[in-house]
């Protein structure tokens, strides 16, 4: 394993490009050591580690030690996109506990550029597969944590693109967080509300219509954006008032 490690960080190290290691460092406000190279580029070398399909314990062996990855004492950034991608690419052989490793990989993150990945593309994934890690989401969804809680919401995303929107928790997670202030929270919310609006823009109407005295503007013009003009331009309205 430590072989296709070195491996995956000589091909990515290939690849550098200072100049955009230092402005990406900047704009995610990052402290991580970063080599400056782009998703596309670091998805196709991480997919490569796991081409030839390896097992359970393999890809959950290569995904934490890319994540553990150190240089000069900090984090990698790119290592960690990899280490995102190859439990992507394989979530497939995951198991219900194999939550645990995301949650591992949630709470030593501090920025939506690991979390949403992780929330919606493993976490969900894995929801869908086994619906009683839903449990795990009521829990999540009141954690101190605030990626915790964007990683609760992120998940609903799987289901409903799938055409399983679990409609109980979308309505719940709402509530519990239609009165927060983190805008990170409160993006989230309106994703997922703008995602369902695609498939049952009904539901989404009256939901929102419901409760424009609370809820966000940030909520708000994420959930109606692809609402019937008609339907958006009243509840917009009505939150206006």
């Amino acid at each position: 394993m430590d072989g296709e490690v070195a491996r995956v960080l000589g091909e990515l190290r290939e690849q550098a490009d200072p100049v955009r290691a230092e402005n990406e460092r900047r704009y995610l406000k990052s402290d991580f050591a970063h080599i400056g190279v782009p998703v596309p580029a670091v998805r196709k070398v991480a997919v490569s580690a796991v081409k030839a399909e390896p097992t359970r314990d393999e890809l959950l062996a290569l995904a934490g030690a890319l994540w553990d990855v150190r240089e000069e004492g900090r984090p990698v950034h790119e290592a960690r996109m990899a280490a995102i991608e190859v439990l992507v690419k394989r979530a497939a052989l995951l198991h219900p506990e194999d939550v645990d490793i995301a949650e591992r990989f949630v709470r030593d993150s501090a920025s939506w550029v690991y979390v949403d990945g992780l929330a919606e593309k493993v976490v969900g994934r894995l929801v869908v597969r086994h619906p009683e890690l839903g449990a795990v989401l009521d829990v999540w969804v009141g954690d101190p944590y605030m990626w915790i809680r964007r990683t609760a919401v992120l998940a609903l995303l799987a289901g409903i693109r799938v055409g399983k929107p679990d409609l109980d928790r979308i309505d719940r997670f709402g509530d519990a967080l239609i009165g927060e202030r983190e805008f990170f929270i409160r993006k989230a919310l309106g994703w997922v509300l703008r995602e369902l609006s695609k498939k049952d823009p009904r539901w989404v109407t009256e939901w929102v219509a419901a409760r424009t005295g609370v809820i966000s503007g940030v909520t708000l013009r994420e959930a109606v954006r692809r609402l019937p003009e008609e339907d958006a331009s009243r509840l917009l309205a009505a939150h206006r008032r």
